[in-house]
């Protein structure tokens, strides 16, 4: 199973081959290198009415694909403790492979959150956790995609996606203007609630290491190391903006 691609997802966008997503991280990472370059000289763009659009369509896809992992793992009586990927072509089994598309998709899309940051000079946002969190997403969720698309990997997707909606709702509300930052006060509750969901992502897919179930370890193994180094930098993010910053 962890060898051969989901003959249901391998021909939808930017699945059947890794070339599309790979030529497309190099060209984020040549964005990254040599965007700051371009900007140097040039007006800083304020974007607002775009970020404002932008960030309220994010929070929207984001609620659809809550609803859709969690309708679709109710209906289909998901186990949060073992859940093998549906291959079948059931309704159910088609609606969660769609939904897992649609969360790699927006991965490819979150991508211009970066754009955003160098094209408006806030350099200093654009730090190695930024780069590193978006990169390394898209080619967890391609592979995801093309290999897993369900199972136990519904619950990464879904709570992830619960994380997204007050994230981009936190974005939309800052794109509105130095007016709204007196109701930003819960920034560091945001930061909060995407360690605990990195916390309840490792325990759900270490549970999977100590226990028999048909769903590849090696899938499981990759998410929970992945899961350790995001917790370690998100903890280095909490430490040097609300701990030390306080200090």
């Amino acid at each position: 199973v962890f060898c051969l691609s989901d003959p249901r997802t391998d021909p939808w966008p930017l699945v059947h081959s890794p070339l599309p997503v790979t030529l497309l991280f190099a060209f984020y990472l040549f964005v990254v290198a040599l965007g700051p370059f371009y900007m140097r000289k040039r007006k800083l763009l304020k974007l607002r009415g775009l970020l404002i659009a932008y960030n309220l369509a994010m929070m929207t896809l984001s609620s659809y694909m809550f609803y859709e992992f969690l309708v679709t793992s109710i209906l289909d009586n998901y186990s949060y403790l073992c859940q093998p990927v549906d291959y079948s072509r059931s309704e159910l089994g088609m609606r969660m492979a769609r939904v897992c598309w649609w969360f790699f998709f927006s991965k490819v899309i979150e991508l211009l959150d970066t754009v955003f940051f160098i094209l408006r000079k806030k350099q200093e946002q654009v730090t190695f956790l930024h780069v590193y969190h978006h990169g390394t997403m898209l080619f967890n969720w391609w592979s995801g995609v093309k290999y897993v698309p369900g199972g136990q990997a519904f619950f990464i997707g879904m709570l992830n996606s619960f994380v997204h909606i007050f994230m981009y709702g936190y974005y939309a509300l800052a794109s509105l203007g130095p007016q709204m930052h007196r109701y930003l006060w819960w920034k560091r509750y945001l930061t909060i609630m995407q360690l605990c969901q990195f916390v309840a992502i490792a325990a759900h897919s270490s549970y999977n290491l100590f226990t028999e179930c048909p769903f590849p370890d090696g899938f499981n193994t990759a998410v929970f190391l992945y899961i350790l180094s995001l917790i370690a930098l998100f903890l280095h993010f909490y430490y040097r903006t609300y701990t030390r910053g306080k200090q």
